[in-house]
């Protein structure tokens, strides 16, 4: 693979005419080059502007949950093939548990980001945020916030360390939200993001212009961005700084969300000393996060913060763990658990980040920056100087207040140890990072848990508290997840990937709409209150979704609700509260104006009053929703209700969909008495007509 990387851009592959400016692109693990990368006579504006026309309509044609759809299509077929990058993958230093983290990691998201799309978000193209806000007294006049999606491209730019599941984790919610992304991998690893985007486009699923790829460096991308287009940056503080200084970001409208190096920490409580599982736990996670993926992780632990009285015994437990645990080599080598960094310039870096840490007073306790013996792929021992292997090294600062160890990160497999006396001592040492991604905290104590993790919160995007309890089902420290917030505040970036259906809202314009029922009605797909409803001789319960429509209704006749009904419910279901069978002490509540009919037992009547029983297109009630009893209703009172079909959800993979209905019960006096929505499954086609027997 030594030829010159492609990029995928205007719905096709790419390649340099002139190669005069191209970068080499070595095995992490040998030295041997793996392919040049150049960008000379890519034209970046023209790629932008395919995003956002062909891009854009393709997508816009979808609806979230066709795009949802799309998002799981495209996670099998990458599992059909990562057998393909796994291979790959192993050049860029990655051992198989490593590959695992990056590869099945990212098709993880895919799936999660399918799930959560079909069951968190409308089968439409327009998302509502909130409650009706009432505007005026007659109901004529509402107000609602809506979210829609941004009509530029996704331009997402990602570290060298996650080339899989960096690309997919922005990908998977620009994709959901409608927006077309275009994909620049780091370099040192862009090979094994090509061949990933290589397995879509060759799949035949993605829709025309909504992705593309561009292996190499993009000197003048900013110059090419407008409001509309949003930056997804993964990478250094430092470089993260710099793009956002940029005036399409800061006069132009261009939106720029950073997750950046941080210099994360750990916790070990007062109470978690040698020998108890707290102990154990985090000694194998701080061996964890400095080994997989050597340490190049941005949520990895690089400050160890312990009591005192416990700093020696966890030096002599990582030591005792990395000597058990811990061989470095070649991942193609058998028995290979820590592969090299990506590239010889990244481990020359990180051993000056080394020396830095110990010239402001670090000390090497565990590990050397010597050339490491590593374990080749034919199997022998040696040392490499075209490999970019690094040791594990943990080093300890006799003065936890020293500046390089907050400021300073190594991106590798280094970490810090620091000691502390009390647990408002730990925080604030936790709070001299400037703001981080994770931080975890491993104590068995609930009140000293509680104490660290309200102190620390603010600085943090994450938190993960650690015991026995669940120290086996723990995701870890340094596991993003895709349900969670990934992000983190100050030196973090102040940004937010992942974090569910937050992410997906990243790409898209919340904007508030006021008008009439009606108006608000047609943009959002949802029936309100005030709007247009049909109702007619045929029932809407034997409607199929094709024949059904927003605003169909039922209003039931009325039904009177005697002391016996009441009485009669309340023993049959063991509900006998006082408000329904003591008048004296049900006068007596500052509610009630004496005894009242069960709140359950008029929502089962207005079902009885609404249902239409015979065999149709409805096949189940499902549940209800945002149920509440306004008006008490006494003896003597009399109840009806009317029925609307509030929102039509078809699912895509079903024969199926959901109908959720508005329902709203009424006294004789026209007053509200209660308000919910019945949610029910309902049939896309009209059922066939039974067979007589």
């Amino acid at each position: 693979m030594t030829d010159y990387l492609p990029s995928y851009v205007e719905g096709a592959w790419w390649t340099p005419a002139t190669t005069a400016a191209a970068t080499e692109v070595r095995d992490a693990s040998t030295g041997e080059i793996v392919t040049r990368v150049s960008t000379d006579g890519l034209d970046l504006g023209s790629a932008l502007e395919y995003a956002r026309t062909v891009g854009q309509t393709s997508l816009r044609a979808l609806t979230f949950h066709q795009r949802a759809v799309l998002l799981k299509q495209f996670a099998l077929a990458l599992t059909e093939r990562k057998d393909e990058l796994y291979a790959l993958s192993a050049r860029t230093g990655a051992t198989k548990a490593d590959s695992w983290v990056d590869i099945d990691g990212g098709i993880g998201v895919l799936f999660s980001y399918s799930g959560k799309g079909r069951r968190e978000l409308p089968n439409s193209t327009v998302h509502v945020d909130g409650p009706v806000e009432p505007l005026s007294k007659d109901g004529t006049f509402l107000g609602r916030h809506v979210y829609t999606t941004l009509p530029g491209a996704a331009v997402q730019i990602n570290a060298f360390n996650f080339p899989v599941w960096g690309s997919l984790e922005k990908l998977a919610p620009a994709f959901l939200a409608g927006m077309p992304t275009l994909v620049k991998p780091a370099t040192p690893t862009g090979y094994l993001a090509e061949a990933m985007v290589r397995i879509l486009v060759e799949s035949g699923l993605l829709p025309e212009g909504s992705l593309q790829l561009v292996s190499g460096s993009v000197p003048t991308l900013f110059e090419h961005l407008r409001l509309g287009d949003i930056v997804g940056f993964t990478g250094s503080a430092s470089t993260a700084e710099s793009l956002k200084a940029h005036p399409a970001v800061q006069t132009g409208g261009v939106r720029f969300t950073a997750e950046t190096d941080s210099i994360n920490a750990s916790v070990l409580g007062t109470d978690a000393v040698a020998g108890t599982p707290e102990f154990d736990a985090y000694v194998r996670q701080l061996v964890s996060e400095m080994t997989t993926k050597a340490g190049q992780k941005c949520t990895a632990i690089r400050r160890a913060i312990v009591p005192t009285a416990s700093a020696d015994a966890v030096v002599d437990a990582v030591r005792a763990r990395i000597a058990e645990k811990t061989v470095l080599g070649d991942p193609r080598a058998e028995g290979v658990t820590m592969g090299p960094l990506a590239s010889t310039a990244q481990r020359d870096e990180v051993l000056r980040q080394v020396r830095v840490l110990q010239d402001a007073g670090g000390r090497l306790v565990v590990g050397s920056t010597d050339a490491p013996e590593v374990r080749l792929a034919d199997g022998g021992t040696g040392t490499s100087e075209k490999g970019a292997f690094v040791a594990p090294v943990l080093l300890r600062f006799d003065d936890p207040q020293t500046d390089a160890v907050h400021a300073v990160e190594a991106f590798g497999p280094v970490a810090s140890l620091l000691t502390y006396d009390t647990t408002a001592d730990a925080a604030a040492l936790v709070g001299r990072g400037g703001g981080s991604l994770v931080t975890s905290i491993a104590t068995h104590d609930p009140v000293q848990a509680v104490d660290l993790a309200t102190r620390i919160a603010p600085f943090n995007g994450r938190m993960l508290l650690l015991d026995r309890d669940d120290a086996r089902s723990s995701t870890g420290h340094g596991s993003p997840l895709p349900n969670l917030v990934h992000g983190g505040p100050g030196r973090a970036g102040g940004g937010e990937e992942l974090g569910g259906i937050r992410a997906v809202l990243h790409h898209m314009q919340r904007t508030a709409v006021q008008g009439s029922p009606q108006m608000l009605t047609a943009l959002t797909g949802i029936w309100h209150a005030g709007a247009a409803a049909h109702s007619e001789g045929r029932h809407p319960f034997r409607k199929s979704l094709a024949e059904l429509r927003i605003g169909d209704q039922i209003a039931s006749a009325s039904r009177e609700v005697t002391l016996d009904d009441i009485e009669t419910f309340a023993h049959f279901t063991g509900d006998t509260f006082y408000a329904h069978m003591n008048e004296e002490a049900a006068a007596a509540n500052p509610f009630f104006p004496g005894r009242v009919a069960h709140g359950y037992l008029l929502v089962s009547w207005a079902a009885g009053l609404f249902v239409d029983p015979e065999p149709g297109p409805v096949l189940a009630n499902y549940g209800l929703e945002n149920l509440r009893f306004v008006t008490p209703v006494s003896p003597g009172d009399r109840i009806r209700v009317e029925l609307t079909a509030k929102q039509i959800t078809p699912r895509e993979t079903d024969e199926y969909g959901e109908v959720r209905w508005d329902a709203v019960i009424r006294n004789q006096d026209d007053e509200t008495v209660a308000t919910y929505d019945v949610l029910t499954l309902v049939t896309k086609e009209p059922l066939a007509a039974p067979v007589p027997a």
